[in-house]
């Protein structure tokens, strides 16, 4: 038997059998279900998160008893044993699978090592090299990132929950599918070695690898969609993490973790990210034996192959955006007020007993993420007769809102920052942080009844305004029935918002065009003709 057969992993650093890796996840409370967004169980846990549902249980916390802290004597004995308790974990060599010597080995090295020459067909030992890089680049992989993460960081975080430590930290928010991953990973690693020790045992009546089976297996099963299902949480658990670094006991959990001997100096993020780059690279490498394969089967398989990884990646890509844009369509609807008529404006009055008939169907589901897009929003002022007023305006595909922000410092109980979705801006991150809201000031402003007016600086520098322009609302007969005098910080910020009005109105306008003459088809040719 040759040396690289003993090369194969023990039994006892197998992992554990392979659980179902994704369901299709049909989100409740929309008009339309994203059946091509597939996620593991896990990930259906987070989507369905209740500051996501906002259902009217939304504001519990999940661990409230652990969120309120300790203070003073208390606070310094708690982190003091939380101290003494990760002193006392000790964490074993996990690099020991025996496949661990070969990742920095090239292919010709091994050849030598065990005594085999290269084949003398130029060609074949290019592939051969190829496939190679491909099996050491994901012992690397492996071995350095996903094992580091899992059997440092989560597995000691697991650990102290389990001695009442950071009880409120989300695994999986944190590390998504890190399990499914390092295990499919594991998988495919261990196939490709496989491969090799075969080929070496009898090289000499198999002058190639058969390694075709393995990349259909794995590209075309598990590989990408746990890599898709981790690379849909990741924005989050990174603004997850920035959240908790905040907090002293985390600190010294990831102090302690990022110290370890076996991270190699590097930190959590660095670490978290790993996944993303790697599926992006599996393409090229996937190209590189493309390139120096002869074989014309071969290469149409592996071609195809390739073409199935981008695609997974495309995919991504616009499940990433789909998600982003759900999370923050989500928290609008938490945060925006929408007052009732009689509050909105003075000059109707509407008795009590009457009110139940103005109940109007929800206005929340005005700013569904299944009707329409967010383009651009921001802080701007604005001028009242008697005050200038500090606004937000959300310009969407097909109307603008203007509303007045709220400020609650004193108020706890916000949402959740660790699931606050990172494209908010600063600002509505602020907002949302100390439980403030943003108030429709006025009905939605279709973007076929909205004209846009930049505003000479001599006509309104009297009046104390700088960097102003005009929003005006008409009606459909072409009246004005509402008017905003807007000032933004700088000239700049002022030009931006007018070109994003403006060509905001000149898409819908073009759709609107579109849609009536798809109404209208055009008669048929008389046949006689």
């Amino acid at each position: 038997m040759s040396a690289i057969s003993t090369l194969l992993p023990s039994p006892e650093h197998r992992f554990y059998e392979h659980r179902r890796s994704s369901v299709v996840l049909n989100l409740p409370g929309l008009e339309v279900f994203p059946g091509d967004l597939l996620v593991s169980a896990g990930a259906a846990d987070y989507l369905c998160h209740p500051l996501l549902l906002l259902n009217s249980e939304s504001k519990k916390p999940r661990w409230p008893f652990s969120k309120r802290g300790v203070q003073g004597k208390d606070k310094n004995k708690h982190i003091s044993d939380l101290e003494d308790c990760l002193s006392s974990l000790k964490i074993t060599d996990f690099r020991d699978y025996e496949f661990h010597t070969l990742k920095d080995k090239t292919w010709n090295e091994v050849m030598e090592m065990h005594q085999k020459l290269p084949t003398n067909q130029l060609d074949l030992r290019k592939q051969q090299e190829a496939v190679w890089e491909l099996f050491t680049s994901e012992c690397t992989y492996f071995l350095d990132h996903l094992l580091v993460l899992k059997m440092i960081f989560m597995n000691t975080l697991k650990y102290l929950q389990t001695h009442e430590y950071l009880l409120d930290v989300d695994l999986w928010r944190l590390f998504a599918n890190l399990e499914e991953l390092s295990q499919t990973s594991f998988g495919f690693v261990n196939s490709l070695f496989r491969i090799f020790k075969d080929y070496i045992d009898i090289c000499e009546t198999s002058p190639s690898l058969d390694f075709i089976s393995v990349l259909t297996k794995y590209f075309r099963g598990s590989l990408c969609q746990s890599h898709q299902t981790y690379c849909l949480n990741y924005s989050a658990a990174v603004f997850y993490l920035e959240s908790l670094k905040q907090r002293h006991d985390f600190g010294i959990y990831l102090k302690w973790c990022e110290q370890h001997d076996q991270c190699r100096r590097l930190h959590l993020p660095e670490l978290l990210v790993a996944p993303l780059h790697r599926l992006t690279r599996y393409p090229l490498l996937l190209k590189n034996i493309w390139k120096r394969s002869t074989d014309s089967t071969e290469k149409i398989m592996i071609y195809s192959i390739k073409e199935k990884v981008e695609k997974a990646i495309q995919d991504l890509e616009g499940k990433v955006k789909w998600l982003d844009n759900f999370q923050k369509f989500r928290h609008l609807q938490e945060i925006v007020v929408w007052p009732p008529l009689w509050d909105r404006d003075k000059r109707f009055f509407i008795p009590e007993c009457l009110k139940h008939i103005f109940k109007e169907h929800m206005a929340e589901n005005i700013l569904s993420p299944t009707n329409r897009h967010l383009l651009y929003e921001g802080k701007l002022t604005l001028a009242e007769s008697t005050r200038f007023l500090d606004v937000y305006l959300f310009l969407f595909d097909d109307f603008l809102l203007v509303t007045k922000t709220k400020r609650n410092k004193k108020k706890l109980g916000g949402s959740d920052p660790g699931l606050m979705c990172p494209s908010l801006t600063a600002e509505l991150q602020t907002v949302i942080r100390e439980g403030g809201s943003c108030t429709v000031i006025d009905q939605p402003i279709p973007l076929d009844r909205l004209l846009v007016r930049g505003l000479d600086p001599l006509h309104v520098s009297v009046f104390g305004l700088r960097n102003a322009f005009l929003i005006q609302h008409e009606n459909r007969y072409r009246q004005c029935i509402a008017a905003f005098l807007l000032q933004a910080q700088t000239e700049n910020i002022k030009r931006t918002w007018i070109a994003q009005i403006t060509a905001a109105i000149s898409r819908f306008t073009r759709s609107q065009e579109t849609k009536k003459l798809s109404s209208f088809p055009l008669p048929a040719e008389p046949s006689g003709i």
